[in-house]
């Protein structure tokens, strides 16, 4: 496709850029006013304390939906849930043909499945190391490494240059499952001209290299041999790498293994449909797991990160209907503690502790996990390898990109660029700047629903946990007399034996009642304007009792 005078070259990440995690970016090729657009992953992050109830996060497409119908086709780099966990709630808004390798359609289908939308979706399996032609856009995939099968870089040509989108990766010269880095096509590329480079930033503080499987797999053999009892291994899913080493190590310690976790039996699944996991006894079920000598079994769980509803949680809360881990069990944790799990981790070990087992992690054994993603050696690797004109971190907290851009200029890449969500970059005609900022907030999926960021439900739901509620019921009569009450009940409220709560309400009662004195007639017959007086007078009551605004809830019946 020729290029004309009014082509311009645009990068927009809608999520993935000043965070960790829900990642989906949009290269955009055609003059302003007619751009033909693609996007490169739809992930998720999770929910944490300040968003109770809300477990599942991602980005607002709301601007690139706007343009669905310019939109050629979303492309998957690798199957993680911050690359691939959106697809089944956004696709409907987005409605682009998906392309994905085989491992990474095999889970795609699984989560439109799910969404009852598999019939309606064309997804486009694409082999490793195959090119994609989408409009002016020429995508072809680049086999990298990382902790999951089939990940894959992006080199995208189009008429004004060639971005080398990496997805996540490290440069592992074993990984055990998969190919290796294709290093000579990233050098072809660099040869050929990168213009711009938009690549991981996790580990840009970690000096050195992430790590080898390979070294995981030696770590946990050796580790596994010295142990009697039931051995639990605790680790990603999406890792087959891992799950293939916790295997094998189980084999060669005469253990058979059982998988614990719907994930784990998807992810299971999803590498044997690719070859992968096909030369290994058949698992063993959790019901039949329990016959086993304990010294003959090993398990193979989801819920490294505390997630509550994961096996490992519910073994550790004894609520696992056929697996139990107590005194003489041992629990290796071969993952990293993902930023903002911190205390559900730590919750998570306490409960294992405390029911008798033993625990394994990667700070008192550094060999049995190792990163996924590129430290800063491999960046440098990388660099060298691309040799981009205008490197654009991303896959990073803010932090990250600026120390990120400060590595790129020590390595004389020309020009850098940290983004944020929303900002608009034109990579060419001429230098890189910001040249729009486009609504790019978030969607919460709240009782099944989508809903904004900053909704209604949400912010009562914080309000509450922090404030209380109170629960006001009062009855009048044709005359706008108090017949009954108020009668007040509270949720979350405290009391303690100089000022109980019971006495608390009482006071609050008072409150009310005054506050219905100051009302004229006219007034008392209006239930709203009743309500709103009640609620501003024992807001104003409780700050003083408690220190606290809590919402307040007030009822009106007539008789």
């Amino acid at each position: 496709m020729a290029k004309t005078q009014t082509d311009e070259l645009v990068f927009l990440p809608l999520g993935g850029s000043n965070e960790i995690g829900m990642n989906f970016n949009c290269y955009g090729f055609g003059p302003a006013d007619d751009r033909k657009w693609i996007i490169v992953d739809v992930g998720v992050t999770f929910g944490d304390q300040s968003t109770p109830g809300v477990d599942i996060i991602m980005p607002d497409p709301s601007f690139i939906e706007a343009y669905a119908d310019d939109i050629l086709g979303i492309v998957l780099t690798h199957a993680h849930e911050d690359h691939i966990g959106a697809i089944g709630w956004l696709w409907p808004r987005l409605k682009a043909p998906l392309y994905a390798t085989p491992f990474t359609a095999y889970l795609i289908r699984e989560k439109l499945r799910d969404a009852d939308l598999l019939d309606e979706v064309e997804i486009n399996e694409v082999p490793l190391g195959g090119t994609i032609q989408l409009g002016p856009f020429e995508v072809t995939l680049v086999t990298l490494t990382h902790s999951i099968p089939e990940p894959n870089g992006l080199a995208i040509k189009t008429p004004l240059g060639t971005i080398l989108h990496t997805g996540d990766w490290k440069i592992d010269p074993d990984p055990m499952l998969g190919g290796k880095t294709d290093i000579a096509a990233i050098s072809r590329l660099g040869d050929e001209g990168v213009l711009a480079m938009v690549c991981d930033s996790t580990n840009v503080f970690v000096d050195g290299e992430a790590g080898s499987e390979a070294e995981v797999r030696v770590a946990m053999n050796k580790l596994i041999s010295t142990l009697h009892g039931k051995v639990a291994v605790a680790c990603f899913a999406s890792n087959v790498a891992r799950m293939d080493t916790a295997i094998r190590a189980a084999m060669a310690n005469d253990r058979r293994v059982c998988l614990v976790g719907r994930s784990m039996h998807r992810m299971a699944a999803a590498a044997k449909s690719v070859g992968f996991l096909t030369d290994i006894p058949p698992f063993v079920t959790d019901a039949e797991a329990g016959f086993f000598p304990e010294d003959k079994i090993l398990y193979l769980c989801t819920g490294s990160q505390g997630e509550a509803r994961a096996a490992l949680s519910r073994i550790a809360d004894g609520t696992h209907p056929h697996v139990n881990l107590g005194p003489g069990s041992h629990v290796i944790f071969s993952s990293r503690v993902i930023p903002g799990n911190e205390i559900a981790i730590r919750n998570l070990q306490n409960k294992l502790s405390d029911r008798g087992a033993r625990l394994y992690t990667e700070r008192d054994h550094p060999g049995i996990h190792v990163s996924g993603h590129p430290c800063r050696d491999e960046l440098k690797q990388m660099y060298q390898w691309a040799r981009p004109q205008i490197a654009i971190p991303t896959h990073g907290e803010r932090r990250h990109l600026l120390e990120h851009c400060n590595l790129a200029k020590d390595l004389q890449v020309p020009q850098t660029v940290a983004l944020r969500n929303g900002d608009m970059v034109r990579l060419a005609p001429g230098r890189a700047e910001i040249i729009d900022e486009v609504p790019a907030g978030r969607v919460y999926v709240d009782g099944g629903m989508l809903v904004p960021e900053n909704g209604d439900a949400l912010r009562e739901r914080r309000h509450a946990a922090t404030n209380g509620v109170l629960h006001v019921s009062i009855v009048l009569d044709g005359k706008g007399r108090i017949a009954s009450g108020p009668q007040i009940r509270s949720i979350g409220m405290p009391g303690d034996e100089d000022y109980p709560l019971d006495e608390a309400l009482d006071d609050l009662a008072e409150v009310a009642v005054d506050a219905m004195k100051r009302l004229d007639k006219e007034a008392r017959e209006n239930d709203e304007t009743v309500e709103t007086c009640i609620s501003r007078a024992l807001k104003k009551a409780s700050q003083r009792i408690w220190e606290r605004r809590p919402i307040v809830e007030t009822t009106v019946l007539r008789v």
